[in-house]
């Protein structure tokens, strides 16, 4: 690996767990996508974000499931609609598994 990162850029990088609350269809999405409203507890509150994971999950089995998100990147704009974090996922071609604690703990915990 040639492009290592230091200690210090690895902690500007904010991931947190949070709890899927909504999950939605995104049809003016490129490629297919869901909207998700992802609750971080009380510091950070609710964020928006899109995500390519139709492939291997329903809307309805994303409803309560923790996952890992980058919470301090910028707002980005993906088609109508403003993403406000970055849920994370280990990646297969089309196929996106969501990162998640092996165990449920509470919404907002820093991941180090």
């Amino acid at each position: 690996m040639t492009n290592n990162l230091s200690w210090a850029d690895f902690e500007k990088v904010e991931m947190r767990v949070g709890t899927i609350i909504e999950a939605n269809d995104f049809p003016e999405a490129r490629n297919p996508s869901y909207q998700l409203l992802v609750d971080f507890g009380s510091e950070l509150g609710k964020r928006k974000t899109s995500a390519q994971i139709t492939s291997l999950y329903s809307k309805e089995e994303l409803i309560g499931k923790q996952v890992i998100a980058v919470v301090n990147f910028p707002k980005k704009q993906i088609a109508n609609f403003m993403s406000e974090c970055l849920v994370l996922g280990a990646v297969e071609g089309k196929n996106v598994t969501l990162l998640q604690p092996g165990k449920e703990v509470q919404n907002g915990l820093r991941i180090l």
